[in-house]
């Protein structure tokens, strides 16, 4: 069984057991999460599309973890001006295992 979710502006593909990186939750570590936002779940004879999502389906899960990813760097260069800066990003996540699909 698999389920599509909606989350922080992206769609996630998820299944029971799975550990699943989010951006940044508002959810302390130990702590469940719930997300309503499905858009589909197949038990892998039915599968439920909603539009937009299905009515009555949720999955559940559990905070494991907060942390950041890998620092990226972003450059900017303008050719023949002597203009150049570097800046660095880690992208804050949350680190989510998924216990339940009801739908």
């Amino acid at each position: 069984m698999y389920a599509i979710i909606d989350s922080c502006g992206k769609q996630y593909k998820v299944s029971e057991g799975d550990v699943v990186f989010f951006e940044k939750l508002d959810a302390e570590e130990g702590k469940s999460v719930s997300f309503d936002n499905v858009v589909l779940v197949s038990d892998g004879k039915d599968v439920k599309i909603g539009t937009p999502y299905v009515k009555g389906a949720k999955v559940e899960g559990t905070v494991v973890a907060h942390g950041k990813g890998n620092k990226i760097l972003v450059y900017k260069y303008k050719a023949k001006k002597n203009y150049r800066r570097t800046q660095g990003h880690r992208q804050p996540y949350t680190k989510v295992e998924i216990k339940s699909i009801v739908g």
